[in-house]
């Protein structure tokens, strides 16, 4: 046991120090969902706004709240957790961006073309932080 005094190791799952990223990256892609499931269930006509709007900014809230618990974990391991969000985040804005093209094509217009654009935004963002998160915290800061 000697041998492991001083020995700082990484983050492991259950740590009471970590914020509860992964949920709250799941629980704001959860609104996302329920949110698209809301629009699509109207087909082909419009979707009451005020709901899927609120989702929305619920989302957006949650993930805020999710970058800001992330900023200010100390310590962690940031350059690995930029690379894997970074290389996600060019995977998923690819992705996004044919959704998009998908609803432009499909002749979705107005203020629906804009609540499911800012849903992909949100969708495009929460997936990095989340892969990120997810091996940066095993890593030695």
């Amino acid at each position: 046991m000697a041998a492991l005094e001083g020995h700082t190791s990484p983050a492991v799952p259950g740590d009471d120090r970590l914020p509860p990223v992964q949920q709250l990256a799941i629980g704001s892609l959860m609104l996302i969902i329920i949110g698209g499931i809301d629009m699509a269930g109207h087909l082909p006509r419009q979707a009451p706004r005020a709901p899927v709007i609120a989702l929305l900014a619920a989302a957006v809230a949650v993930l805020a709240l999710n970058a800001i618990l992330l900023s200010r974990i100390k310590p962690f391991n940031w350059r690995v957790f930029r690379q894997v969000a970074g290389w996600a985040a060019l995977a998923y804005v690819g992705i996004a961006g044919m959704l998009e093209y998908v609803f432009v094509f499909d002749h979705t217009r107005g203020s629906q073309l804009l609540i499911l654009s800012g849903m992909l935004l949100v969708f495009a963002a929460n997936i990095p932080l989340l892969l990120g998160f997810s091996v940066a915290r095993f890593q030695e800061a």
